[in-house]
């Protein structure tokens, strides 16, 4: 008998772990790996999508508007599912504007969000979302 083929784990990625998965090499790293290699069917609505455009322009990245374009068109869309958020989720979060990444991981009926955010991590979870550090998915994820 062959190993069952388990299903993609969907993941909401938060900016700046997004942004340093993409931007910097180490650990984050190999979050862009488990993408490309289908594992993990990373979600971004258009909120979220706006915050990492917004992002990527901040001068301290020194990208130009070619090198963004490449990493939008070539890294991220192809790969990346993108959801209508069907769940507006307000005041959940002690900080207001990372609502928007629970509300997207909840239309999106994800497996996790992985965020560095402190207001995030101290949830946990939400619903049946959970809510976790880079280090720690990628530990669940080597285990499973």
């Amino acid at each position: 008998m062959g190993k069952k083929e388990k299903a993609a784990v969907k993941i909401v990625l938060d900016t700046n772990i997004l942004i340093s998965s993409l931007l910097f090499k180490g650990e984050l790293a190999r979050v862009v790996d488990l993408w490309k290699k289908g594992k993990i069917i990373p979600i971004l609505s258009r909120d979220t999508f706006d915050e990492f455009k917004a992002v990527l322009e901040y001068p301290k990245f020194s990208l130009t508007a070619q090198e963004m374009k490449v990493i939008i068109e070539e890294e991220v869309l192809p790969f990346f599912e993108v959801i209508e958020v069907t769940d507006k989720i307000k005041g959940v979060c002690r900080d207001a504007d990372d609502d928007k990444f629970i509300g997207c991981a909840v239309s999106a009926s994800a497996d996790f969000i992985i965020t560095g955010d402190k207001d995030l991590l101290d949830m946990g979870r939400y619903k049946s979302v959970k809510i976790v550090s880079a280090s720690e998915f990628l530990r669940i994820f080597k285990s499973e």
